[in-house]
């Protein structure tokens, strides 16, 4: 395991805001694909993103229960814990300024077969992961979230990130490089 600390102590005045936790699930066509969303509401309104959303916390759900249930509820894919590789967990401090995010990054291991029908959440589609770098994504995606999945997809990662002025920037991180995870 890794770690970088060097940025720790800049954390600590940080804005009181609402802390939300969410999942973003990575899912894959046959083709290797990756199925995004165009999402219609806040966070995000308007970017390509994975599929995911916020745990209901009230009811005592885990991130992988979240993620079971949010891949069901957008895209009709019935999953299982076991059809879900956690690769990390990302803290966004004051992300659009609007709240403090923990999202738990999961890799579906589970191919989709069909393209989902729109959603009051948005319009799906699938791209490449070249073409992911082309799209209108969240800022933050682009410099934190997707660079993580190309290189821990496999593995393991938890970092911080202080993004309240607008830039999404990784402050500390923990990895594991070696896991204990075989492909399917």
């Amino acid at each position: 395991m890794s770690r970088n600390m060097s940025n720790a102590g800049n954390l600590s005045a940080s804005a009181v805001l609402p802390f939300k936790i969410s999942v973003l699930i990575f899912i894959r066509d046959g083709n290797g694909k990756f199925l995004m969303i165009q999402r219609r509401k806040a966070p995000n309104k308007g970017c390509w993103s994975p599929v995911g959303g916020k745990l209901e916390m009230a009811t005592g759900e885990s991130p992988f229960e979240c993620a079971c249930r949010e891949a069901f509820e957008e895209t009709g894919m019935r999953l299982v814990a076991s059809d879900l590789h956690l690769f990390g967990m990302v803290s966004e401090r004051s992300y659009e300024g609007s709240g403090h995010w923990l999202m738990f990054l999961f890799e579906c291991l589970k191919p989709i077969e069909n393209l989902p029908p729109e959603i009051d959440e948005g319009q799906f589609a699938f791209f490449s992961r070249e073409e992911i770098d082309s799209v209108f994504i969240p800022p933050s995606d682009r410099s934190l979230v997707w660079p993580v999945y190309d290189s821990h997809h496999k593995s393991f990662l938890a970092y911080r990130a202080q993004c309240g002025d607008g830039n999404a920037v990784r402050t500390d991180e923990e990895s594991m490089l070696s896991p204990n995870f075989e492909e399917r």
